[in-house]
């Protein structure tokens, strides 16, 4: 509710054009990858210049088990009293937040009047400020701040940098959101760039993707500020991370996986092909880069281009350097190469051994994949069958964000070394499921208990506020909601043979709608036999076809035999057709009505077993069944791509045409045009 609030806050007000508000996303990245965690003291502090809503301190509190020291600065007042009350709705009322301009007037400072040092330092300022040198004489500094050089006059960017970086302690570390621009702009700033890289303060470059943050779609940076190892960094860690994302209405947005990949290879410093790079100093200061820090100078995060064979094309065939290009799957299904492809008759190239629809089935068929398929099975089966006591024992006062933590993480760690699959795709399958399901039933367990939790209750309505709530159950005329135990569960664990009636009736409701709609499509057109019983809509009314037959009968001719009886069979049709739904109607109350009545006999293990057992569980199981299904289909989906480009070679397309050529020319010849 918080996060929708200030979503919506920072889109409408306009004030800071949406710069005062980071997204949790981000938020989130940039207190993990400056260091705060679980070793944050209470006594540690953290910082920010320009702290608008306070987001960014309370993300980087929140990731300290025991809290931080805050201390933040804004210049707008309306923002800053946001800022004030978000503290103390998030319990931290002893956060010191000033209202002041913090580059002309830094309102934190020691009894000599140098500037306040801090641990930790986060800043999302506003991009590229025009006014920043407003107040301020920045040559002569009475903090030293602009010891590496004096930003634009027209352009604050480094300002905040300069400042950020003069506020931390000689071990601190900072993380700041700045345009790509601050990575390569020239002049000045070039200056500066280049002291700051020369003296090692730069840690790292994350470069995020565009459309994050509101008030701007450009593309933004993370610059990651370490003073403690500066004297013996080497070079800089650099992330091109702005294809991970989500579309979210008209802005993007991180996902759980985007967020936790950066921070795992950034804090970890792994190198990953076209996302992640260690960047020597030597390398940036070559004369090629002149200092010049823009990511993809060292990282190429382009798709490679898929290159065609012009023999193939000829002759026809199916490359075999493109299909060892699939070697990481044969790695993992050796046989699988040999079922699919056979030897062509020339060198270097082969041929689909199966037809192009039985691609997928040979591969689901095949026994190497069927043992990788057991594999997955079994990992999540042990990491369901490790937590689950811990999830039958949740109890009121549970903390949901240390429950989707344990669970997450360790569903992470289990995948890490599974071939082919992505590790970060399944564990977004479960943070999907938290966001959308499961997180909001730990809340309502942590809140009210199991027993108390899965019982149904009243629908909410209020048309003044403009709520109505659909129920998920209706008996009688009560509707009633079930939030935690759907009724879905409730009839497949208790009434099958119920289910298999019910749904044996809406078969034949369905067959019996079927056969009207048909028979009435066939009659109902022009000069049909039903022509004189549609009204204006297009409808065949039971009481226009009694009447018309009515009529028929005073009047009686054979010539009206043919319609008669077809108005007879519309009848017997629709009575069939009422007669159907009316029995499942019925049935579906019965239901219903038992349904109703074993919410209120549940004891708290049946309770438990429904939600996580089969509700939990197997919401989070058909999640990793659709990553497999994905793996599958991308691996068929590449070899029909294969087999279609050079499935008919040049000169058989060259026939073709011939052909088809000659036979127009016949045709035209008979229409008598030359």
């Amino acid at each position: 509710a918080y996060e929708y609030l200030m979503r919506h806050f920072a889109t409408e007000s306009g004030k800071s054009k949406g710069q005062f508000y980071t997204p949790a996303e981000v938020s989130t990245v940039m207190a993990k990858v400056v260091g705060v965690g679980r070793n944050t003291r209470q006594n540690h502090s953290v910082y920010d210049p320009t702290c608008g809503s306070g987001s960014l301190l309370l993300k980087a509190a929140n990731e300290a088990p025991n809290g931080m020291t805050i201390f933040g600065q804004e210049n707008d007042n309306a923002t800053w009293a946001l800022a004030k009350m978000n503290m103390i709705l998030h319990d931290y009322p002893t956060a010191e937040l000033w209202r002041d301009n913090t580059l002309s007037r830094p309102y934190f400072k020691n009894q000599d009047g140098t500037l306040a040092k801090f641990d930790f330092a986060v800043a999302n300022p506003p991009f590229s400020y025009k006014s920043w040198i407003n107040g301020l004489d920045p040559v002569h500094d009475e903090f030293n701040r602009f010891e590496y050089g004096v930003p634009p006059a027209k352009n604050g960017d480094y300002a905040f940098l300069l400042h950020l970086i003069s506020s931390l302690k000689s071990t601190g570390k900072g993380a700041i959101i700045l345009p790509h621009g601050v990575l390569f702009r020239g002049h000045k700033e070039a200056d500066i760039r280049r002291e700051l890289i020369r003296r090692g303060l730069i840690k790292g470059i994350i470069g995020l993707p565009a459309n994050l943050f509101y008030g701007t779609g450009i593309p933004a940076c993370i610059l990651v500020i370490d003073k403690e190892n500066a004297k013996n960094r080497e070079g800089i860690f650099m992330i091109d991370a702005s294809k991970g994302y989500i579309k979210d209405g008209n802005k993007n947005r991180l996902r759980s996986r985007d967020i936790h990949k950066i921070v795992d290879v950034f804090n970890n410093q792994t190198e990953q092909e076209g996302y992640s790079r260690f960047v020597s100093i030597s390398e940036i200061e070559d004369p090629a880069n002149e200092y010049n820090l823009n990511i993809p100078r060292y990282i190429d995060s382009s798709e490679p281009e898929d290159q065609h064979d012009l023999q193939a094309h000829l002759h026809g065939g199916i490359p075999e350097k493109d299909v060892d290009e699939l070697q990481h799957y044969w790695d993992v299904f050796p046989s699988m190469k040999e079922m699919l492809f056979k030897e062509n008759s020339r060198d270097g190239y082969l041929e689909l051994n199966v037809q192009p629809d039985e691609i997928k089935p040979a591969i689901h068929e095949n026994p190497e994949f069927k043992t990788y398929a057991d594999e997955i099975w079994n990992i999540l089966k042990e990491w369901f069958e490790a937590h689950q006591n811990f999830l039958w024992n949740l109890e009121k006062r549970a903390i949901p964000r240390q429950v989707i933590q344990t669970l997450a993480e360790d569903l992470l760690h289990r995948f890490s070394d599974v071939s082919l699959m992505d590790p970060y795709d399944v564990y977004q399958q479960l943070m999907d499921y938290w966001a959308d399901v499961m997180q909001d039933d730990v809340y309502l367990i942590a809140a009210e208990g199991w027993q108390d939790a899965a019982k149904p209750r009243g629908i909410i309505q209020d048309k003044e506020r403009k709520i109505k709530e659909a129920a998920d159950l209706t008996v009688g005329n009560k509707k009633y909601k079930t939030d935690l135990v759907p009724p879905d569960l409730i009839i497949d664990h208790y009434f099958p043979e119920e289910k298999q009636k019910l749904e044996k009736l809406q078969a034949e409701h369905e067959e019996a709608s079927r056969e009207l709609n048909e028979y009435k499509e066939e009659h109902t057109a022009e000069e049909g036999l039903l022509e004189d019983v549609v009204n204006d809509k297009g409808n065949v009314t039971k009481g226009a076809v009694q009447e018309r037959l009515k009529k028929l009968k005073e009047s009686w001719s054979e010539e009206f035999k043919d319609e008669y009886d077809a108005l007879n069979h519309i009848l017997q049709l629709t009575e069939k057709e009422s007669q159907a739904k009316s029995s499942v109607n019925e049935q579906q109350k019965t239901l219903n009505k038992k349904v109703l009545e074993k919410y209120f006999e549940l004891t708290e293990p049946d309770i438990k077993k429904l939600v996580v057992n089969n509700k939990w569980y197997g919401a989070i199981e058909k999640g990793i069944e659709a990553e497999v299904s994905a793996l599958t289909q991308q691996l068929t989906t590449r070899i029909k791509t294969l087999h279609e480009r050079y499935a008919e070679p040049l000169p058989d397309l060259e026939q073709s045409v011939n052909e088809y050529s000659s036979k127009v020319e016949e045709h035209l010849k008979k229409m008598g045009v030359e």
